[in-house]
């Protein structure tokens, strides 16, 4: 009875701390960058993640789950700029 009462516990921690996450991700500036974004959200729904948004996921495929997550701004994500992605390449390249 106990184990079970403690595996409850945590899952409420990890609940909690799933609810406190901060999702506040930066302006799509085009519709290609939000075609890039869809996909890859589409890619981890299908994998099982789970939707952030209330949409009914059996009666809506995964790519429009993505894009309505995008559209409330329910997803986490950063752009990377070309020249960050060199110069993290010129760097690990010198440390070898």
């Amino acid at each position: 009875m106990e184990k079970t009462a403690f595996m409850a516990d945590e899952v409420n921690d990890q609940v909690e701390e799933f609810e406190e996450e901060i999702i506040d991700p930066p302006e799509i500036d085009s519709k290609y960058r939000m075609i890039i974004l869809a996909a890859q959200r589409s890619k981890q729904l299908q994998r099982g993640a789970l939707s952030r948004t209330d949409i009914d996921t059996r009666k809506n495929k995964p790519t429009r789950v993505a894009m309505r997550e995008l559209a409330e701004r329910r997803v986490n994500f950063s752009f990377t700029d070309a020249n960050e992605e060199e110069e993290k390449k010129a760097s690990a390249a010198t440390k070898k």
